[in-house]
């Protein structure tokens, strides 16, 4: 179902998407470190909570782009689009309820997360906070619509669309930042002007009548109980296995926030560069959902485990000569950020094992998954996500941190340990049930 051609007019736009997403992450951490260490940190610290907020509705733009890509491999294009609707709808509810949650929540939220962190660390980080949830609806509506898209095999629209939101966001930054000295606010201030204009392009591209699938263009999106259930049935699993992922995270960033501010600073710089390496591996977790998704619907395994593997070789490969140029730029781009010496040695010290480990293991453990989830097949990746970050990557990394004296690097050791955990029980399941027949379908 998927050649050649329209396999790279999936995952080049796709990984052009997700490149400027990581660019703009990279420079807001750039252009705040203008304002100094404790900028950078609160920023950092912040974003792993905003992570754990926006992966929630995150989880039901992908349950929405199984159903629609299931339903296309169907030809069905009525029920896509009854689809889509639904999923703008449900999108749009979640996370204006985060929204309320993190504004009404601010300080108690980030009190219970980093309480031991400096007082103008602390500050910098509500204001980040209380900002950047604004933006939370237009982030919602701008994912399901670009879920839409992407379940046509149509990822060009969410490039553009990107593109723009990220020049007001370092047009915005550069205003706020190095004209207005906002700091945070700075930051935060042109992400939710960036987020907003995406958010209304979108909505207006999505109910062009034009597209095979599209929603309603007056926003009479109605109540399909089966077709909500479909997109919550993958949805909330994979809700669960991200917010549970992302709160792990934020129990990490704990121990990490009672290291020194040098440390917290390397792990915020070493966290931004070492994006850059998972890009094409992210882009090619969400073309999977499409491929494997209409071939399910289409009923072709055979079609859907050739392209699991072209998917999977690709991902090595790009994975690997990414990470060779960051290894080879990694002391210069340290250097952008104004970091003090122990920062900066900290800093590549992670850079470099997250390299290695990285190339060897993520595929498995986060691009692979995503044939499960295309496949209605929810509830074994959730739970290994779950059990695996439990064991090693809150609880080892607490061990490493707090006895090892490990400081930050011991987090990231145990991040890989987590990897390779899930990574070879997604393997696993996918070699001895996934083999020459339809097992799973869409409920």
């Amino acid at each position: 179902m998927f050649d050649k051609k329209k396999l790279t007019r999936l995952i080049v736009p796709l990984i052009i998407e997700q490149t400027l997403a990581v660019l703009v992450g990279m420079a807001d951490v750039f252009m705040v470190s203008e304002a100094g260490e404790s900028a950078v940190s609160g920023v950092s610290l912040v974003n792993t909570i905003n992570l754990l907020l926006i992966t929630a509705f995150g989880a039901l733009a992908t349950g929405g782009s199984v159903v629609i890509s299931t339903y296309i491999g169907k030809k069905d294009y009525k029920s896509a689009g009854k689809a889509a609707n639904q999923l703008i709808l449900l999108v749009s509810v979640i996370s204006i309820v985060f929204m309320v949650i993190s504004l009404a929540g601010n300080s108690w939220i980030l009190k219970l997360g980093f309480g031991k962190v400096e007082k103008e660390v602390m500050k910098n980080a509500r204001i980040y906070f209380y900002i950047t949830a604004l933006s939370f609806p237009a982030l919602g509506i701008y994912n399901g619509c670009a879920a839409i898209f992407r379940s046509m095999g149509n990822s060009k629209v969410s490039m553009y669309t990107s593109l723009i939101m990220n020049v007001i966001n370092i047009t915005g930054n550069a205003i706020f930042i190095y004209g207005m000295h906002f700091g945070a606010a700075g930051i935060a201030a042109s992400t939710l002007i960036g987020r907003m204009a995406a958010a209304l392009i979108m909505l207006y591209l999505a109910g062009k009548e034009k597209n095979p699938v599209h929603i309603d263009r007056r926003f009479r999106f109605g109540y399909h109980p089966q077709i909500i259930r479909s997109i919550l049935h993958i949805g909330v699993p994979s809700g669960m296995e991200s917010a549970m992922f992302q709160f792990g995270k934020i129990l990490v960033q704990s121990f990490v926030a009672g290291l020194t501010t040098a440390e917290i600073a390397a792990n915020a710089v070493a966290m931004t560069l070492v994006e850059v390496e998972v890009i094409p591996g992210h882009a090619i977790g969400l073309a999977m959902i499409t491929v494997v998704g209409q071939c399910m619907g289409a009923g072709d395994f055979e079609s859907m485990k050739n392209n699991v593997k072209k998917l999977m070789k690709l991902a090595y490969i790009c994975m690997g000569s990414i990470s060779l140029c960051l290894v080879l730029l990694c002391h210069p781009l340290i250097d952008l950020y104004q970091l003090s010496d122990m920062a900066s040695v900290v800093a590549f010290r992670i850079i470099l094992y997250h390299t290695v480990a990285a190339v060897l293991i993520w595929p498995l453990s986060f691009v692979l998954p995503n044939v499960f989830r295309a496949a209605g097949d929810v509830r074994y990746p959730m739970i290994v996500s779950i059990v695996s970050m439990w064991i090693f990557r809150v609880i080892i990394s607490y061990i490493l941190i707090e006895y090892v004296r490990a400081g930050a690097l011991g987090v990231w050791i145990a991040m890989s340990m987590d990897w390779l955990a899930r990574g070879s029980l997604y393997l696993y399941r996918y070699k001895t049930k996934y083999k020459g027949k339809m097992i799973y379908h869409l409920r």
